[in-house]
């Protein structure tokens, strides 16, 4: 029998090239390529395999014959725990085994193309692909595949068996509402694709795939419309992707500082959710998707800045609450930004900007104080982020717990001991309240750490110091780009037509248009609407008819 070829696959070997990614990528410095074919006799083919899986507890190999004599020599590969069982045992193995027509004797398989025959009437399973390298096999049964070998043959039938464990479809955790969908994405991408494709039902939702990662080869989706995406924004995300050379994709962050215009702002610039409804609303809306097997958070691309302050919800309640929902929500996103820094330039610089009776009743809470306004809110906002960052991290009713005595005994002993005034427990509150409201968790942690830029510009200059620092945060803003698209469209650069759907929410039945700067084909998302009540019609016509009489 002829000797394996010595194959090296993963962080020491060649890397798996993928024939369905859009750029073939160099190889690391001292690895050697390798495409080695498929031979036509089965030992050395199991051979190789079992050199590339030594040491590979849950790589099973099952060898076993077919036809009447047991002649036809064949073997099936898979990992265990990626595979169904029972579509294995029942559809494949009983399939070929004990099931399938052959010929009279053994002697009339060589005048039969067998493997043919196989794929074509054997196996009751949809996904059935061929493969005549090594390496297209191996990463088909990593990634959950069944690999079937037939002795005689250099050609190897992949068949789609998989069937590992998943969650199941819950509510998202951190876009949680109170009216809309309760369904979010899980970790198993197939899934995912599926719940937006029941969102969109639309031959012009085209669904891509890529892997990245040398050692993961993590799949991934690219998800847009044909008839809105640009073709140049499709390009742009495709290009960004095949440029990424890195060992392993864990989750869709690590895509997300890969792609983003500019990673050494504070601002993120792409959209990460759970939820398979706003993935769908950006599609329809010309925007792109980015999927990751393995993670419940799908990406949008292009993003805007207005964006992270508005909620799923915000388009399923009436417009009027809509509006004030998000009026509330603009508000205490200056809150949480500027409170702290407004007391501390106003009580160190500018006193007499406060009301006498209020100016004395802080004072007196001051007056025990050993640390300037500065230190005391440093200190609580500090112990604030702690105790929040504590009651993410332990089990959900442990957390709750210690963050909501934490905050109350800290607090309340912080005020009895003097090391804090009470109008600085109840600003660093008030603060950590408006935080909450913001609904994105990546802009409510860039407001978290601007607020204590702001508040050392504020201790430093006064309100001086404040504008300096909102006017660089404006001009910073203006100068992002997501894909291309300005971070603060549609305020700037101005387009009027995309207002109604920016700081508040005007009806469905006026909102026509798509947004202009991602606009391809066609534009408008609906007639225009005219509102008729029941009788009205008939009843206007005829007064209209009394009137001219």
């Amino acid at each position: 029998m002829k000797k394996p070829v010595k194959l090296k696959f993963g962080s020491k070997g060649t890397k798996v090239k993928n024939a369905n990614s859009y750029a073939q990528k160099e190889e690391p410095p001292g690895e050697e390529k390798c495409s080695l074919g498929l031979s036509s006799s089965l030992e050395e083919n199991l051979g190789h395999l079992r050199e590339i899986f030594a040491k590979s507890t849950d790589i099973i190999f099952r060898d076993f014959t077919i036809g009447r004599w047991g002649r036809l020599r064949a073997a099936v590969v898979y990992v265990d725990g990626l595979i169904n069982i029972t579509d294995v045992n029942e559809n494949l193995l009983k399939a070929v085994m004990l099931e399938m027509p052959m010929a009279g004797n053994d002697q009339d398989l060589t005048k039969l193309d067998v493997l043919q025959k196989i794929k074509d009437s054997a196996f009751p399973l949809s996904q059935v692909k061929e493969a005549t390298l090594i390496e297209q096999v191996v990463d088909a049964i990593l990634s959950g595949d069944t690999a079937f070998l037939l002795d005689g043959y250099s050609t190897a039938l992949l068949v789609g068996a998989r069937g590992w464990e998943t969650r199941s479809l819950d509510e998202p955790a951190t876009e949680s509402v109170v009216r809309g969908p309760r369904e979010g994405f899980v970790e198993t991408l197939r899934i995912n694709t599926s719940l937006i494709r029941r969102k969109i039902k639309s031959s012009d939702l085209k669904i891509e795939m890529m892997k990245l990662g040398r050692a993961t080869q993590t799949d991934i989706g690219i998800a847009y419309m044909e008839n809105l995406a640009t073709q140049e924004l499709v390009s742009e995300v495709k290009k960004r992707l095949q440029q990424i050379d890195t060992d392993s994709i864990l989750e869709s962050g690590y895509l997300e500082e890969f792609i983003e215009d500019n990673p050494y702002s504070l601002f993120s610039q792409v959209n990460r959710t759970e939820r398979p409804d706003k993935v769908a609303a950006g599609l329809l809306e010309g925007r792109i998707a980015i999927l990751v097997d393995g993670t419940p958070f799908a990406l949008i691309v292009p993003a805007l800045f207005i964006e992270f302050l508005q909620a799923s919800e915000d388009y399923y309640e009436r417009y009027m609450i809509s509006s004030f929902v998000r009026l509330l929500r603009y508000a205490a996103f200056m809150v949480s930004l500027l409170l702290p820094s407004l007391y501390i330039a106003i009580t160190t610089f500018h006193q007499e900007m406060l009301p006498t009776d209020l100016l004395l009743s802080i004072a007196a809470q001051r007056e025990g104080v050993p640390f300037p306004a500065f230190v005391e809110a440093l200190l609580m906002e500090i112990s604030f982020e702690a105790l929040r960052e504590a009651g993410i991290r332990l089990p959900r009713p442990i957390g709750q717990a210690v963050s909501i005595v934490g905050a109350l005994v800290i607090g309340e002993a912080s005020v009895s001991a003097g090391i804090v005034s009470p109008a600085m427990v109840i600003i660093v509150a008030v603060t950590g309240i408006s935080s909450f409201i913001v609904p994105n968790y990546a802009m409510a942690i860039s407001m978290r750490l601007l607020r204590f830029a702001l508040m050392i510009l504020a201790a430093s200059l006064g309100l001086f110091g404040i504008m300096a620092g909102l006017i660089a945060i404006v001009i910073h803003l203006a100068t992002l780009r997501s894909f291309g698209m300005p971070y603060l469209s549609p305020i700037v650069p101005t387009h009027p037509a995309a207002w109604k759907d920016t700081v508040i929410r005007t009806p469905w039945w006026t909102m026509l248009t798509r947004p202009p700067l991602i606009k391809k084909g066609n534009l408008h998302r609906q007639r225009p609407y005219t509102r008729r009540w029941p009788g009205q019609e008939q009843g206007g016509e005829a007064n209209g008819r009394k009137n001219k009489n």
